[in-house]
């Protein structure tokens, strides 16, 4: 039974990360209609209607456990607001594909961050599988990669995201999954605000409408809460490294949306794969979680 449950935590982050990645073309389509923080307040301000009922419940709790909740939710989702954000600004002067490489550099930055909290070295395997998977993501996105202010906001951006999956780590087996979700998208929602009044709606099309819904259910709801129970079991080096199979899945529905992909970048996605078994597969004992 043990035996079987053994890559439990590694199936729930591939499935997160199979749904990111499904939504690269959609939310790609949909953002020359709706304007970024427009999308992302129909986003997470839908999936935080559909998690009210769970959030409300939770806050119903008097004591120290609500005022973690809150704290640590209010705490993940500014995480969360400030890599989308510092993304969306980076892509307005730097390519895709370079952004998507840097974005990518947070399975490099997340074992650094970890092990000073820690204080303790990732194993040599789950080194050996981020070198190895980040040679990958080179080679998949096709990056060409200089150091411009796009750049510079795009790094920003990667340090956010793995400051994020630390403290979902540390917070991973403390807090209950829908509620600590929850809290994270509606904090995400509220800050997104502010700038989508400045830049405006821009155009309802069928494909905003789509990629808004698509994306609030299958990603917000149903993924991050998948990516908080893959977290439970596994630490936020080994984690990332998982997640690193989202472009790879964006790659497979570009392919799927007509997206033609060399050989080059086909070798990358095999390179990833690559990368996460020698982590993943590579005889161990089984990793702690980090507490909070």
């Amino acid at each position: 039974m043990l035996r079987n449950r053994r890559f439990a935590a590694e199936a729930a982050l591939l499935g997160a990360a199979l749904l990111y990645g499904l939504t690269f073309p959609i939310v790609h389509d949909a953002l020359a209609d709706i304007t970024p923080f427009a999308y992302l307040v129909g986003r997470f301000g839908l999936a935080t209607l559909v998690l009210a009922p769970v959030t409300i419940g939770a806050l119903r709790t008097r004591g120290p456990d609500r005022r973690m909740l809150v704290r640590a939710g209010l705490i993940a989702g500014l995480l969360m607001f400030g890599g989308y954000a510092t993304q969306t600004v980076g892509l307005q002067y730097t390519s895709p594909s370079s952004s998507a490489f840097i974005t990518g550099l947070y399975v490099v930055i997340t074992p650094v961050i970890e092990s000073v909290i820690v204080k303790r070295p990732p194993r040599p395997p789950v080194l050996a599988g981020i070198v190895i998977a980040t040679v990958g993501l080179y080679l998949l996105t096709g990056a060409d990669v200089s150091l411009g202010k796009g750049e510079l906001f795009t790094l920003a951006c990667a340090v956010l995201f793995a400051f994020h999956i630390v403290y979902l780590g540390a917070y991973a087996n403390v807090l209950p999954t829908l509620p600590f979700t929850a809290m994270q998208i509606a904090t995400v929602a509220v800050l997104s605000l502010p700038p989508a009044t400045v830049q405006g709606v821009g155009t309802l099309t069928v494909a905003a409408v789509v990629a808004v819904v698509f994306t609030g259910i299958m990603c917000s709801v149903v993924a991050l809460p998948l990516q908080l129970w893959g977290q439970r079991r596994i630490n936020a080096s080994r984690a990332a490294l998982v997640l690193l199979a989202e472009p790879v899945f964006a790659g497979i529905a570009g392919y799927v949306d007509g997206e033609r992909l060399g050989v080059v970048r086909v070798t990358g996605a095999v390179v990833i794969l690559v990368g996460i078994a020698v982590s993943e597969l590579w005889p161990r004992q089984d990793a702690r979680t980090l507490q909070a």
